[in-house]
């Protein structure tokens, strides 16, 4: 393991609710939770104002309304998340080549990789004013831990939020290590902490006390031998700067089980062009078809069907997708829904639409399936209004849903540089309002990137194993 603390974890604060309310200025300091709405719906992210209330994520969305009833509960809007992302992980590479994203709001960096930081001093100055570039480039905040490695740079991160910055310094990792929960250790999950729980390991000092032959005896070899190293404060692993993508897909989850067959092979479809659309964002084809069902039993089925070659036609992924929903018994409910395509490359297979289209075409008319049917024909577009959902209106400008039932949708106009806005209410289908894409957090003229670091309000940085300092 290295010495000086030149890895880097960043973890955006409450990302998913965060952009929300620095989107919506009349939730800014509310509380926010952002996830499924439906019944069967779980909790994506939380504020920090509805987490005081016992709302964390992946939970599911029933219970968090219990907690939290007056809160702000909203569906989150992914290409904005994406695009934000996007930008903070810009930031991320000016610092290093060497940067390994976990998901869209987490990332560890090699600072030394890149040059940014050396020492103890140059890794500090690195982090700062990457805090202080996230918040002149997108409006938000963002947590970072600086460490040895990387499992102490996430231990560290997680001591910074909200808002702050913490560095390990070298010789200090087994003395802060010793306290913790033994869950604090990456690949101890509730399973396993359970296990070491009734084996009377319940701190990481008691985790290293017991021996490496203990935990293997306990674990089994592999786990055993990596749980003790971390124990010791040793982790390995370097910064991955590219995961290979094994699979694109999606899935839909419903709240209410869906019986119809027809209706399952439409959102067969449906779920099929998502991929689609998600492989060439991607800039990626693949040669197997996935399907999933999950039934009204809970039980799960998979399907696939491999190509001769790598494809993003939509009407090939289409066409298998259904095929393989052929071969499954949807009697009783479907819960739900997924398309995958795995066997990636980042080429296209010019001919495979001949081998769908000829079975298709050599079907009589009278043989084409009913729900082929349907899929072909252009079907009238249900207007619907869901909390959070961008929206203009051809008088009064942009805003966002805050509800809508009983054939009424309510707005509130406001972008991320007004005041709070007015609420307003209107019939669900007034022409004069329609959808709408986010507007930037950000104005582009505003986006200033800092080269000097940058202290920051309402946010600590501190030292573990020496002197912390705070700031109100």
């Amino acid at each position: 393991m290295r010495n000086a603390p030149t890895i880097l974890h960043l973890d955006m604060d409450a990302f998913f609710a965060s952009v929300e309310q620095a989107s919506k200025p009349s939730l800014r300091g509310k509380a926010v939770v952002v996830g499924g709405l439906g019944p069967r719906g779980v909790v994506a992210t939380a504020s920090y104002e509805a987490r005081v209330f016992g709302v964390h994520s992946a939970m599911p969305m029933a219970q968090a309304r219990r907690l939290a009833p007056n809160a702000a509960y909203l569906v989150p809007r992914f290409s904005l998340y994406r695009a934000i992302s996007e930008q903070v992980m810009a930031l991320l590479r000016e610092l290093s080549p060497l940067v390994e994203p976990l998901s869209l709001d987490e990332a560890f960096v090699d600072l030394e990789a890149g040059g940014a930081a050396w020492d103890e001093e140059s890794a500090r100055r690195a982090g700062q004013k990457l805090r202080a570039d996230i918040r002149a480039v997108t409006g938000l905040t963002g947590s970072v831990g600086l460490a040895a490695s990387k499992m102490l740079a996430k231990i560290a991160s997680e001591q910074a939020k909200p808002d702050g910055l913490v560095l390990i310094e070298p010789g200090t990792e087994r003395a802060l290590l010793a306290p913790m929960p033994v869950r604090t250790l990456p690949g101890v999950g509730p399973a396993t902490g359970d296990h070491l729980r009734r084996a009377g390991i319940t701190t990481v000092e008691e985790l290293a006390e017991a021996g490496e032959d203990e935990l293997v005896r306990l674990l089994g070899k592999a786990h055993g031998h990596a749980l003790y190293a971390m124990a010791l404060a040793r982790d390995e692993r370097p910064v991955v700067a590219e995961r290979e993508t094994k699979s694109v897909s999606v899935e839909d989850t419903y709240d209410v089980d869906i019986h119809d067959r027809l209706r399952v092979g439409l959102e067969v479809q449906r779920l099929a062009d998502r991929c689609v659309r998600r492989l060439r964002e991607a800039g990626l084809s693949g040669r197997t078809i996935v399907l999933k069902v999950r039934r009204y039993d809970f039980s799960t089925l998979t399907r696939s069907e491999t190509l001769r070659g790598p494809t993003d036609d939509p009407a090939v992924i289409r066409e298998a997708a259904a095929r393989l929903l052929d071969s499954v018994d949807t009697t009783g409910g479907v819960r739900l829904l997924g398309v995958g395509v795995s066997g990636l490359a980042d080429y296209t297979q010019e001919d495979l639409f001949a081998q769908a289209l000829p079975s298709r075409a050599a079907k009589a008319p009278e043989e084409i399936s009913v729900a082929e049917a349907v899929v072909e024909r252009v079907e009238p577009v249900e207007r619907q209004w869901r909390a959070g959902q961008d929206v203009r209106h051809a008088e009064f400008g942009h805003g966002w849903v805050q509800g809508s039932g009983l054939g009424r949708v309510t707005v509130r106009f406001e972008t991320p540089q007004s005041e709070p806005g007015r609420v307003r209410t209107f019939f669900t289908d007034d022409p004069a309002l329609e959808g709408a894409d986010p507007l930037p957090l950000v104005p582009e003229p505003a986006v200033q990137v800092s080269s000097e670091p940058a202290s920051l309000p309402k946010s600590w940085s501190g030292t573990v194993g020496g002197e912390a300092t705070s700031r109100p």
